[in-house]
């Protein structure tokens, strides 16, 4: 998938015209690519609909007009687009409750060690995670992993007889998710996505 140019994003005055049609289709995409696993943790597959979104909303919220701040916006968002064959997601450990956040995270350490997989049929394919949060001791509340797949791996994922699932395998936290075919639908376009640009 071919990341984000610095001559596609709008700045703040030519983004607020078109924002209200822009964030409703970023939106309706994101209810297909997001999905909960157990109780505790969702997981949103990106794109570059959603990065471009993520983008132009930093851009907005923090005001930011210079051409260099906008490029590091865009250098930074762009490591969550993934290359050809691969699918890229944010996982998130949802505690809500402060006195929470502590124990649910120390409960998970270890995440990042053949933890987290996507299951195509009877293939597993394990995640890999973003070297940068690999810590021995701690975890983070977000977390951006990829998943790479071969072509085999693909076309079942694209066969209806193929189940697919998302699956959380940690000593502390046991929870799958079997992706609907709408969702399988998302993830397959993204899969195929070739250089469309997503802002007109």
């Amino acid at each position: 998938m071919r990341p984000i140019q610095f001559s596609e994003v709008k700045n703040i005055y030519e983004y607020e015209k078109i924002r209200s049609k822009f964030r409703e289709q970023a939106i309706a995409s994101k209810k297909l690519h997001r999905m909960h696993i157990g109780n505790s943790m969702t997981m949103v597959f990106e794109n570059r609909l959603s990065v471009m979104f993520q983008i132009q909303e930093m851009i907005r919220t923090e005001k930011i007009i210079t051409d260099s701040a906008m490029q590091h916006e865009i250098d930074t968002y762009n490591q969550l687009i993934p290359a050809v064959g691969e699918l890229s997601a944010t996982l998130l450990i949802d505690i809500t409750e402060k006195n929470l956040i502590k124990p649910m995270l120390d409960s998970l350490i270890g995440l990042n060690k053949d933890s987290i997989y996507l299951k195509i049929g009877n293939d597993e394919i394990a995640a890999t995670f973003d070297e940068a949060q690999i810590e021995d001791d701690r975890v983070s509340a977000v977390q951006y992993i990829k998943f790479a797949l071969t072509d085999a791996q693909i076309s079942a994922f694209a066969s209806e007889n193929v189940e697919v699932l998302t699956e959380v395998r940690h000593p502390n936290y046991l929870a799958s998710h079997t992706l609907s075919q709408e969702q399988r639908s998302a993830l397959l376009a993204d899969l195929r996505e070739s250089t469309a640009d997503v802002l007109a």
